[in-house]
């Protein structure tokens, strides 16, 4: 991975975290920055000079928050100026703020997007030092306004010269004659199309009198065109006779792009520069009626990108952003290749785009278009020395065939699109009538849901947790599973309906009761007590009574609260943190046990973890992929096993699916792990035989994990497969 040049920004880093210090300062001396650490509000008053060029300030700090230390380098020489980013694990509005009113010049959530603290960091210097040029000519384009009415420019309409000032002259870019000169050197600067305009306005001027206003294009001799706003009267003798012409020129070239950066942001994506949904709408309505006029076909392409959340995931949105970008290049590029006629292509959001075929004879060649799409989709998106590879589901609605107005044709490449999804991707699918009936097997599947729980469909399949120095299984994950006509529904098709109709929360009950049931069965057979980790969502963690139900399921079952674990994530430790910690103590005090879930993923604020009392950090997948070959991954792993062991936690690594990543996590000092490599989440029975024929035979640090047929299993000497 290519490496950052140094970039010698200097950063003062405040934070009375050691590990968040080591953490972020070993991240971003990684991107270039050269860091400078205080630990405390006094310590980066007293590191302060004029020499920093950023402030990274944690927001809760004991003693002198954050708040209070912005404030007080707001009042040192040169604090004025430094841009300071606040580090906050709250995002409410109540603490953003406070920041802005402490002084802070922007705000970032922490997390372990360490790329996008990075760039932030990065876009905070570039924007500092653009503000400080703005400031500067401000200043100067004041003192101009003060001292001479901007531009002025004098014609004498008998002689036809022009005396015009210093300033008028720096705004038309040349430098000053020593005299008067003749009017149509004046015009000569003017952009030619707009040379007629004026004249026939100053001729007006001098023949009927008024005061004209209006807006000129000037061409610089370096090229530049700027916009200048003309206003002029005619002075009179005694007599009324005009003498002259005093006129003002006021660069507005500022403001003519503003009013185009308006326009562009209320018409074009701001990242690819492509029409948004809005103007796609427009443009598609007034082919239509075209299309209507003339009877001639068109089509709508809904083009979705697959696989695109796991460049966001794994590289971060600025790759992700590069990739769009490049997207935009090569969907324009591909349709307007050839003699196709294209009419639009827009970024409807996210990873979706649209394009619009007019003039489109017949199905075979709107095919051929959408074939072209998916090839160079297929092609490598090189972004910072690496190659990144998606592609694209193309779903086709054409006029009049498949609806006849902008909506109907819309939705129906859309079903297209997502019936080209739940066959595979990177595919084609042409819109039919068939298909509105998706929507309404999703409503079926809904319907079906509301009454799982009563004939008895859900099901729980448990995934191990593996102690690698030992070859034993210290827990397992429970995970739902919906037996639904015979067949297993997959959890992205169910758990989404389930937290939309509210069903989540009897459905964690469930799970809940049945997997501490499950443990008190475990030890009944026999067998060595096996911890159970049941994940919790949001919705039901916050719900009152929360745990007095935990309490009854641990009256129910009979098992001692240490064998029951829950899975909580970051987002909901800091939702209401008041009321996350007397739950969080009560549960302590049933000794049930606490996990965070996707570690890293979230806020990741330490200062915070030290307060909850948490047994076990899970290590997101996410961070677990890439592995061997992700600097950063790597660097993130490794951190939060540090801090897990000086914290005296557990961390559990989730996603293992190759030797390498596990050999190279247990290097790092995580031995408990859980992934394809060890086991696939196992039916009761057959983790049962699992745990069963390891309590018989005794695990031992050499054993292995071998294939034994549809169940992963540790076995003496066995061989070490790869993941499935």
């Amino acid at each position: 991975m290519t490496r950052p040049q140094p970039s010698n920004d200097l950063v003062l880093l405040v934070d009375d975290d050691a590990v968040a210090r080591l953490l972020t300062a070993s991240v971003l001396a990684q991107h270039g920055f050269t860091v400078e650490e205080a630990a405390s509000g006094p310590e980066a008053i007293e590191k302060f000079s004029p020499a920093i060029d950023c402030v990274l300030l944690d927001a809760m700090m004991p003693g002198m928050d954050g708040f209070a230390t912005c404030a007080a380098l707001r009042r040192l020489p040169g604090g004025m100026q430094v841009p300071i980013l606040m580090l906050t694990g709250l995002d409410d509005e109540k603490s953003v703020a406070h920041a802005y009113e402490a002084g802070a010049t922007d705000f970032f959530v922490k997390s372990t997007q360490w790329m996008l603290l990075a760039q932030r960091t990065r876009h905070l210097l570039r924007a500092a030092r653009t503000r400080d040029e703005l400031e500067r000519n401000r200043a100067m384009l004041a003192r101009a306004q003060r001292i001479a009415r901007l531009g002025v420019w004098q014609w004498d309409h008998v002689s036809d010269l022009v005396t015009c000032s210093d300033v008028c002259f720096a705004l038309l870019g040349v430098a000053p004659p020593p005299g008067p000169f003749p009017m149509r050197n004046f015009e000569a600067l003017i952009h030619e199309d707009d040379r007629p305009r004026l004249r026939e306005e100053l001729a007006r001027l001098v023949h009927h009198g008024g005061e004209p206003q209006l807006d000129i294009r000037a061409r610089t001799p370096d090229g530049r065109i700027t916009h200048l706003h003309v206003e002029a009267e005619a002075e009179r003798d005694c007599a009324g006779k005009i003498t002259h012409v005093t006129g003002t020129l006021q660069d507005v070239t500022q403001a003519r792009e503003a009013e185009q950066h308006i326009r562009a942001l209320a018409e074009f994506d701001s990242l690819t520069g492509l029409p948004n949904r809005r103007v796609f709408r427009e443009r598609f309505s007034s082919a239509i009626e075209q299309a209507r006029r003339t009877r001639a076909p068109l089509a709508a392409l809904f083009v979705d990108l697959d696989r695109f959340k796991y460049i966001n995931d794994t590289q971060g949105h600025g790759t992700g952003d590069a990739v769009l970008c490049e997207v935009a290049e090569r969907l324009l590029r591909c349709v307007r290749s050839g003699e196709d006629s294209c009419d639009a292509v827009a970024r409807l959001g996210g990873d979706e785009f649209a394009v619009l075929l007019t003039e489109c004879s017949d199905a075979q060649t709107v095919s051929k278009i959408a074939e072209r799409i998916l090839a160079i989709m297929r092609k490598p998106f090189v972004v910072g020395g690496r190659e990144n590879f998606i592609s694209a589901s193309v779903g086709i609605a054409r006029f009049p065939d498949d609806g006849a107005d902008v909506d109907t044709l819309l939705r129906n490449a859309d079903a297209a699109m997502y019936s080209v999804k739940g066959s595979g991707r990177n595919a084609i699918a042409v819109y039919r009538p068939e298909l509105n009936a998706v929507d309404r097997k999703r409503w079926e599947l809904e319907q079906a849901l509301h009454t799982a729980l009563e004939r008895g469909e859900l099901v729980l399949h448990y995934q191990p947790q593996v102690d690698v120095r030992t070859g034993r299984i210290p827990g397992v994950e429970a995970l739902m599973r919906w037996n639904h006509g015979g067949r297993l529904v997959p959890p992205g098709d169910f758990i989404p309906l389930a937290e939309e109709t509210g069903l989540i929360v009897p459905f964690g009950e469930w799970a809940l009761a049945t997997a501490a049931a499950q443990a008190a069965g475990w030890i009944a057979d026999g067998l060595d007590p096996v911890r159970v980790a049941v994940n919790i969502p949001g919705s039901h963690f916050q719900r009152p009574g929360f745990v007095e139900m935990i309490q009854e399921v641990l009256a129910r079952s009979g098992i001692p609260g240490h064998l029951l674990e829950l899975e909580i994530t970051e987002t909901m430790l800091m939702t209401d943190i008041s009321a996350t910690l007397a739950t969080l103590k009560a549960l302590n005090d049933l000794n049930v046990r606490l996990a965070i879930d996707d570690f890293g993923t979230g806020y990741s604020s330490l200062s915070y973890l030290k307060r909850f009392d948490i047994d076990q950090l899970k290590i997101d997948r996410s961070f677990v992929n890439d592995l061997k070959s992700d600097t950063d991954n790597e660097t993130i792993t490794a951190a939060i096993i540090a801090m897990a062991s000086a914290l005296q936690l557990e961390v559990v690594a989730e996603g293992v699916e190759s030797r390498e990543q596990m050999l190279l996590l247990q290097k790092r000092g995580c031995q408990l792990m859980q992934g394809y490599y060890f086991s696939r989440p196992l039916p009761v029975a057959e983790v049962t035989a699992l745990l069963s024929e390891l309590a018989s035979s005794g695990a031992r640090s050499d054993w292995k994990i071998a294939d034994q047929g549809r169940t992963m299993v540790l076995v003496p000497g066995g061989k070490v497969p790869r993941a499935a």
